[in-house]
């Protein structure tokens, strides 16, 4: 079941959040963490029922693990610490890389058996990757409490079960046990429905219009068209940016529908295009998964404790991997392996400037647009292999972006936006406006909103609508979100513009993985 869909929004949560609070005043905690669950499975099997038992036979197995852990000594955990990650990587590893493995194999000439079709279970990376943690949490005395309901919940509450944020067991497991008719109620709801709205809208509106730019040039570049350097830019920009709004639409509505019910998520997106480094884009983008492949893969690994060299290795081998676990192809094998060279040469570069002692003088607030620039110019390019449905097509892209002028500019993207939204607003106030100039209307819009604009976190910051990622203060603009009557019809107006704008239902694209 999708955020954005009207199933999702006008029956799915409305019912879950109904019988939620009349089983707050009825029938107590633990009835509505059961409820929770019970509507977490139905959110899930909506998809594909037969999944429900993979994901209840792997809550199953790791709360078992978990019990175990807690039950041994400290010295006696390591081997139920490493027959729980084999557990979890081995199911991941078989649903998501069996084929791209024997694929790899018969590409070498080494036909052993046949490719299997394989469909990849929603949310699959996230679940097991949330479990792998919660189990090492367990073998360090990390978590307090095994009861089966609430563990279930940790690992199935459906507003971050398909594509995060990753949490961990500490971050919900109070939260949990603290639900109950609150005063805050009315707070909640319209800090909820107000991300939930700004979230659909980002989705709708602005991630799908960016979509009808990028998916033309990518598709003629898998099918080995001429593109000209113009279109290759404006795809490049367009995904950068349809990205950026898919995934700030996608954890928005999250925060929103686990607001609802009383939860706070951990922040997982704040403003990474205003990044000054790629050290800094990784603290910003993705936060909970970025904390995941520093605590559990980056530090076991060795970290920066083992001299420059095996730094640089590390985060290298960090971001191949964790490249493979955004998709089973060497697309993102690409993808992960330039912004493990980014980590390096900007972990270099600082040491270069410590040395030279120039660290002051390249901090000054006059190159901070420079950095902001080539940050989002690297960012970029290793988002073309991202999208890209093959390796020649993203290097087809790269190629026209930056070394050629093959085609005809505006080619394969005049003409997308004659239906759009944007296209009958600029009518009906009169102008005439291009479809290839709509192009331009979007980027620009995209890029304001990116760059000038507060997130929502830092708008509503007053209300502490998010779990601060490694207790980092949020900015505080000068125009701030309050729960009145103007606010209210703000954000009724965008979720109106966003079911205006639903007529064809997509995914978010983080839930591919």
């Amino acid at each position: 079941m999708l955020f954005n869909s009207l199933e999702y929004l006008f029956l799915f949560l409305p019912v879950s959040l109904i019988v939620f609070l009349v089983l707050a005043l009825r029938a107590g905690i633990e009835r509505q963490i059961l409820w929770l669950v019970i509507a977490s499975l139905v959110f899930y099997a909506s998809w594909k029922p037969v999944y429900l038992l993979l994901i209840l036979a792997s809550i199953g197995v790791n709360f078992s693990l978990g019990r175990a852990l807690a039950s041994t000594a400290v010295e006696r955990r390591r081997p139920w610490l490493v027959l729980g990650v084999c557990f979890n990587l081995g199911l991941l590893g078989y649903f998501k890389y069996t084929g791209f493995f024997l694929e790899g194999l018969n590409d070498l000439g080494l036909k052993l058996i046949p490719v299997p079709e394989i469909t990849l279970p929603l949310a699959i990376s996230f679940f097991t990757f949330q479990q792998i943690a919660y189990l090492v949490d367990v073998a360090r005395d990390d978590c307090e409490e095994y009861q089966f309901s609430h563990y279930a919940l940790f690992v199935v509450f459906f507003p971050q079960l398909i594509a995060g944020p990753i949490v961990h067991h500490k971050e919900l497991m109070p939260q949990f046990r603290s639900l109950r008719p609150r005063s805050e109620l009315s707070s909640d709801l319209s800090i909820g429905l107000t991300f939930i709205a700004i979230g659909l809208f980002k989705k709708v509106i602005m991630a799908d219009s960016l979509a009808m730019i990028a998916d033309p040039v990518h598709d003629a570049a898998a099918q080995g068209g001429d593109i000209h350097t113009i279109d290759a830019l404006a795809a490049t920009l367009a995904f950068s940016f349809q990205i950026y709004f898919d995934f700030s639409g996608y954890s928005d509505m999250a925060i929103g529908s686990a607001r609802l019910f009383g939860i706070r998520l951990p922040e997982n997106f704040r403003s990474p295009y205003k990044s000054r480094s790629a050290i800094e884009t990784w603290k910003r983008w993705h936060i909970t998964l970025s904390r995941f492949l520093r605590d559990y893969l980056y530090i076991s690994l060795g970290g920066n404790r083992r001299g420059a060299a095996r730094r640089y290795l590390n985060l290298v081998l960090t971001m191949l991997l964790g490249g493979l676990w955004h998709g089973a192809a060497w697309t993102f094998v690409v993808w992960g392996a330039l912004h493990g060279g980014y980590l390096c040469v900007n972990h270099a570069w600082r040491a270069v400037l410590q040395r030279a002692g120039l660290q002051s003088f390249f901090a000054a607030a006059i190159f901070t647009p420079v950095y902001i620039g080539l940050t989002f110019i690297c960012w970029s390019i290793a988002m073309i292999f991202f999208r890209a449905t093959d390796l020649s097509s993203g290097w087809r892209i790269l190629d026209a972006a930056f070394f050629g002028f093959q085609g005809e500019p505006g080619r394969i993207l005049t003409g997308r936006f004659d239906t759009g939204l944007l296209h009958q607003a600029v009518l009906a106030a009169g102008f005439e406006a291009p479809a290839y100039g709509q192009v331009w209307l979007y980027l620009g819009a995209a890029a304001a909103i990116c760059w000038c604009l507060p997130n929502l976190q830092e708008f509503m910051v007053n209300f502490k609508t998010v779990l601060p990622a490694d207790n980092r203060p949020l900015a505080r603009p000068a125009l701030r979100w309050r729960p009145n009557l103007a606010f209210a019809m703000l954000a009724g107006l965008l979720l109106g513009l966003s079911i205006l704008g639903m007529s064809q239902i997509t995914r978010f694209i983080y839930f591919q993985f």
